[in-house]
């Protein structure tokens, strides 16, 4: 696997190298140099959320459910505003973090188990290195727990660089007795009858952390939460009814028609899903709380993403992603744009914002360069380091962000692609090739098509978004694949 010289790569970040400008100049020597306090290597927790909406955060404007630890976060660290997830399901999304590449680079645009039109990969394949991998290789003790999605065995956790796999095989859902136990797990004990697995996965790492913070340690924290089955603890679940009772009126419909066959919620009021957000929360707070106890807050870079939007449109439809449009399953902004924020001691500066488009696959080069790695461009090819956001030394020098998801979604999405180039986004939908497009500083609802009164602009994306296709070799459906489709029911 090819590898950039450190030195090689220090040099040429004035040049606006990997797709960045460091705004005129070098960065400063600490970004520069990377690593943590005193020459040590830094710490990682990611931690991953389920099904988590962009406005189920407080910090990110929900009034309705309670996240004061990842409020806390945010105010230590920094907040994307326009950070996206590379596809509107969970899968796709999890291989473009761990591989550093577009769903459609790797072959795997589909929750796997999914409808298979076209075909598409149901395992992340051991040839990619991944971001466990790296770190592995570079001395990390490597921890994961949680939901993986990401093939059967022999591709679970533990054959993709983790030392340690929590709970992380094919399901993409919790199983058995759902997130109360048993849970009837491959490889997690079931524990007290009754136990909630939000707080199991949660124990599970804080043990790691107990027995691994004297050394360099990547702990991913990749919950269930917050996925179906809803369910929650009777007494969160009766906190959030009074709560829902104690609401205002609603201004407008509860509901309103997205697409032919489905209808988006606009409110956010189910006391369930509420109650599974807050013990989320909870779990983010013990995980940073666990940190400060051990002494290794000032060295660990904590990032928090979700893997697609909330779902507002099926299954329940327990949450509203507005202002955004549509919600998990479809290439509207409610889809695609995830709550994501990072703290990194020493550098980040705490209650930060940034408006700059990212996308999940930019985590891979990011934490290779805070830690001071050599990048791997041949593999992160779809992924931009992130480190001159972070420093506020720079912004990034990236055309555009692509996705192609050509299947249809339980969720009422239908296939298509998208790409967004500065503010304006384009939407193709594969069944008529119909576009739309949307200036999304204008316009975060996506309510308003401006493809007919822009043909020059329309042109312009629907071209990259087509040459994108071509280079990736994106498979495309079949217009007429003659069978009925599955659904999805994980």
């Amino acid at each position: 696997m090819y590898q950039i010289d450190r030195r090689k790569f220090i040099s040429l970040l004035g040049k606006g190298a990997f797709g960045f400008v460091a705004g005129g100049a070098l960065l400063n020597e600490k970004i520069a140099c990377a690593g943590g306090p005193d020459g040590k290597k830094l710490n990682f927790v990611f931690i991953l959320i389920d099904d988590l909406g962009w406005k189920d955060v407080g910090c990110y404007g929900s009034t309705f459910y309670e996240t004061p630890n990842i409020d806390k976060l945010a105010a230590e660290g920094m907040r994307f505003t326009d950070a996206y997830a590379s596809c509107p399901v969970c899968s796709p999304t999890r291989a473009s973090i761990m591989t550093g590449k577009y769903p459609g680079r790797i072959g795997l645009t589909q929750w796997i188990g999914g409808p298979g039109n076209p075909k598409y990969l149901h395992q992340l394949p051991l040839e990619e290195f991944t971001l466990a991998e790296a770190l592995k290789q570079a001395g990390y003790t490597t921890f994961f727990a949680g939901k993986w999605h990401l093939g059967e065995k022999p591709y679970w956790p533990q054959q993709q660089g983790f030392d340690i796999n929590i709970g992380g095989h094919e399901a993409g859902g919790p199983q058995a007795g759902g997130y109360f136990s048993p849970y009837k797990f491959p490889n997690l004990k079931d524990g007290p009858e009754g136990e909630y697995l939000t707080e199991r996965l949660t124990d599970e790492s804080l043990k790691f952390l107990d027995e691994n913070y004297q050394k360099p340690f990547l702990l991913y924290l990749s919950h269930y939460s917050v996925h179906t089955p809803l369910q929650i603890m009777p007494q969160l679940r009766e906190k959030y009814e009074q709560k829902a009772k104690k609401l205002p009126p609603s201004q407008g419909p509860r509901f309103l028609p997205e697409g032919p066959r489905n209808e988006a919620r606009q409110v956010q009021d189910h006391a369930v899903y509420a109650g599974m957000v807050e013990a989320m929360d909870k779990s983010v707070g013990r995980v940073l709380d666990k940190l400060e106890q051990l002494g290794v807050a000032d060295n660990t870079v904590v990032i928090f993403m979700s893997d697609n939007g909330g779902l507002s449109t099926s299954e329940g439809s327990p949450t509203s992603n507005v202002p955004l449009r549509a919600g998990k399953g479809w290439l509207y902004e409610g889809g695609i744009r995830e709550p994501m924020i990072i703290k990194w001691p020493g550098v980040v500066k705490g209650g930060s914002e940034c408006s700059e488009p990212v996308t999940s696959t930019d985590f891979y080069p990011t934490m290779l360069e805070m830690a001071g790695l050599p990048l791997r461009p041949k593999q992160h090819i779809d992924g931009v380091s992130l480190v001159p956001l972070l420093g506020q030394k720079g912004r990034l020098q990236r055309q555009a962000i692509y996705w192609h998801y050509p299947h249809r979604s339980n969720q009422g999405g239908q296939p298509s692609g998208a790409v967004r180039v500065g503010d304006y986004k384009l939407i193709e939908f594969y069944q008529d090739m119909r576009v739309e497009l949307y200036n999304l500083k204008d316009d975060i609802a996506e309510k308003y098509d401006l493809a007919d009164k822009m043909p020059k602009k329309t042109a312009e994306l629907k071209k990259l978004l087509h040459d994108w296709r071509k280079i990736i070799d994106a498979k495309m459906p079949d217009p007429k694949p003659g069978r009925k489709e599955k659904q999805d029911t994980t």
